[in-house]
């Protein structure tokens, strides 16, 4: 760990993305949860991710996240294929059809933290199933703040310990679509409403080009999406999203405590390094991101909701 840096734990997928875009076919592209936001957050911090690859797994992606600044010793070779998704998307890259899922080493995910990872201050649970999440929570030494994505297959699938997962999350990452389904409401306001009430002090909506939406006690706070001219890969873009939101909080932690202005700073910060991410296919642009181009698109961001003197 470098000094005075604050490390971050990542838990999550990392997988073989096969992927159709308007602009060609990209297979065998290094994708997963764990990645994007590995790479994301390490712009801003060092990171700890635990993870598992199957045996053909590159090793070049490993030395790519440890030349980041990430530690790479939590992520377990095991015999088979690493976790494998191919999709297509739709010509306006808004909509996509998964064509083929294979869980391979995935499947048997069971996370495995060293002492390194159990005195993290900030964990991000990437999208798993919510017995893994709790078990990552159980095995730590109580972090200051914790941060849980979840998708549609959990929310139906798994509702009772995903339920009593919640009731140990700080903050809960998820999209529009995934809020109104938890919450059985469709009005976006009345959803995170009752979403917090089962825990989370702290709601973020993902929203897409649209931006997104935070909820806390204090109020409501909106980052709308950066205008893009050219999108090239959505994939990912949630995960660096919330890679950059982490990370820009440890940056910070050791002269504050995250609180209401500092979360919605980190909005900022994650709505940057996700709209860098989508620039490229895969993690081509979020592995090479440094804070200047960060700054930047923050600076450019805070643009849109700024009056002209």
């Amino acid at each position: 760990m470098s000094l005075n840096r604050v490390p971050v734990l990542i838990v999550g997928s990392m997988a073989f993305d096969d992927l159709e875009l308007p602009t060609g076919a990209f297979p065998n592209t290094v994708g997963g949860s764990a990645t994007y936001a590995s790479y994301a957050a390490s712009t801003f911090t060092d990171v700890r991710v635990v993870a598992v690859v199957g045996d053909d797994f590159d090793g070049s992606t490993l030395a790519t996240l440890e030349a980041r600044g990430v530690s790479t010793s939590g992520i377990e070779r095991a015999t088979g294929r690493t976790f494998r998704w191919a999709g297509r998307y739709d010509a306006d890259l808004v909509g996509r059809t998964t064509l083929d899922t294979q869980l391979n080493v995935f499947a048997d995910f069971q996370p495995k933290l060293a002492e390194e990872h159990k005195t993290c201050p900030i964990v991000l649970l990437g999208n798993i199933h919510p017995a893994l999440q709790t078990q990552v929570l159980d095995a730590m030494a109580g972090p200051q703040l914790v941060v849980a994505d979840t998708m549609n297959f959990w929310i139906t699938g798994e509702p009772e310990r995903l339920a009593a997962l919640l009731g140990r999350v700080q903050v809960l990452i998820i999209n529009d679509e995934e809020a109104r389904q938890l919450s059985g409401i469709h009005n976006i306001r009345r959803a995170a409403a009752d979403i917090r009430k089962r825990g989370p002090h702290t709601l973020i909506i993902k929203r897409g080009e649209h931006g997104a939406l935070l909820f806390d006690d204090t109020g409501i706070f909106a980052v709308p999406g950066y205008p893009l001219e050219e999108v090239v890969d959505p994939t990912g873009a949630g995960d660096s999203f919330a890679g950059g939101f982490i990370g820009h909080l440890a940056s910070h932690l050791a002269k504050e405590q995250p609180n209401p202005r500092t979360m919605r700073t980190a909005m900022l910060y994650g709505t940057a390094t996700a709209s860098r991410c989508v620039e490229g296919v895969g993690t081509s642009k979020v592995q090479t991101l440094v804070m200047s181009d960060v700054e930047g698109r923050v600076a450019q961001i805070r643009t849109l909701f700024e009056l002209p003197r």
